[in-house]
């Protein structure tokens, strides 16, 4: 099992920029991919940004040039810096672990983005 710990969300005027952290613990060696989903009222969950072991990313086409996803391997902790943020980047971010065949979620972290 990975346990997985959000913080950082918040509100923003649009424009503005927030930095996701989420702190993993447990099996953190099992992992084969770590990243942010976000979810919207009334939308499905989508992939923002992901990690895959080794070393590749993907982004969601609508972030793209705008977020960055980083890892502190020492800290066992991954990052989402989100700059130019716009409304409708708004809603609940949860980070995602896959280790050992399972899927593993964190709480998730409001993102309010302000007109």
């Amino acid at each position: 099992q990975v346990q997985l710990v959000e913080s950082g969300g918040g509100l923003v005027q649009a424009g503005g920029s927030l930095r996701l952290s989420c702190a993993a613990s447990g099996m953190t060696l099992s992992i084969t991919a770590i990243g942010w989903f976000r979810q919207a009222p009334g939308k499905q969950r989508e992939l923002v940004a992901m990690i895959r072991r080794w070393d590749s990313t993907d982004y969601a086409d609508s972030v793209k040039g705008r977020f960055t996803i980083s890892e502190d391997n020492a800290k066992n902790t991954v990052y989402l810096q989100m700059n130019s943020l716009k409304p409708e980047d708004a809603g609940v971010y949860y980070c995602y672990a896959a280790a050992n065949g399972l899927n593993n979620w964190g709480q998730g972290t409001q993102v309010t983005v302000s007109v």
